[in-house]
């Protein structure tokens, strides 16, 4: 999808506001039938899961048989749901927030705070650190670090017809930027905090504020800097 496919798909989705809520008081499956929700429970103890709206109407119409509720929102008016994780091949941490129609690949690793747009594309092996944020149609190959804090950028807002590629086996480092459009190449590394703003060549190192080029990769003395950790990957 371009970038004009994913903001039609959001503007004219149902917004939802998804609930769950524990119940107390005496109901039977026939009280939910056709609400619009689901109910799991019986007897004296419910807990009701579905769009907000309609639970709350469903409460208001029975306050007087509720002992007690407790009800958590988990978003407001939300255009997409998160990915279905049965779905992944990969490590996915818990806090890691990913959404409908992001593409995961086998034996990826998603740490705590990572967030992944819809379109946006993780390839094998790949790991993606913590708070760092793949924005709409992102691409990354295989065997990548995408280091914490990192910001790749989407292309919905502000609007962009090419969205970031960063090819195989590159290492972009903690809290770097990578703008809409940029080209990195395979086997290149994007030094910590650097703001890259042009196409990187392949096997070269870039570092600063607009990042340009200070060496080849193979220039790099300290393999252990450039390495990636397979015993990190995999699900297993």
């Amino acid at each position: 999808m371009n970038y004009k496919q994913i903001a039609e798909l959001i503007g004219k989705s149902r917004k939802k506001t998804p609930c769950k809520v524990w119940l107390r008081g005496a109901f039977e499956d026939a009280d939910f039938q056709g609400e619009g929700f689901q109910a799991f429970g019986q007897g004296r103890f419910w807990v009701l899961i579905g769009d907000y709206p309609a639970i709350e109407a469903w409460l208001k119409s029975r306050r007087a048989r509720i002992k007690a509720a407790h009800i958590e929102v988990a978003a407001r008016y939300s255009a997409l749901p998160l990915l279905d994780l049965r779905k992944v091949q990969a490590r996915v941490e818990p806090g890691a927030v990913i959404r409908h129609g992001a593409r995961i690949g086998k034996d990826a690793v998603i740490m705590m705070g990572a967030v992944i747009n819809i379109g946006a594309v993780v390839g094998e092996r790949t790991m993606i650190d913590m708070n760092a944020v793949l924005g709409a149609r992102a691409v990354i190959g295989k065997n990548c670090h995408i280091g914490a804090g990192a910001v790749i950028a989407g292309v919905l807002e502000p609007p962009s017809l090419k969205p970031v590629i960063i090819e195989d086996d590159v290492l972009v480092g903690a809290n770097a930027v990578v703008l809409e459009g940029v080209h990195v190449g395979r086997k290149s590394v994007v030094a910590a905090g650097a703001v890259v703003i042009k196409n990187v060549p392949p096997g070269t190192v870039v570092a600063g504020v607009p990042a340009r080029v200070i060496k080849k990769v193979t220039a790099i003395t300290e393999k252990n800097k450039v390495t990636i950790l397979k015993a990190l990957r995999g699900t297993k």
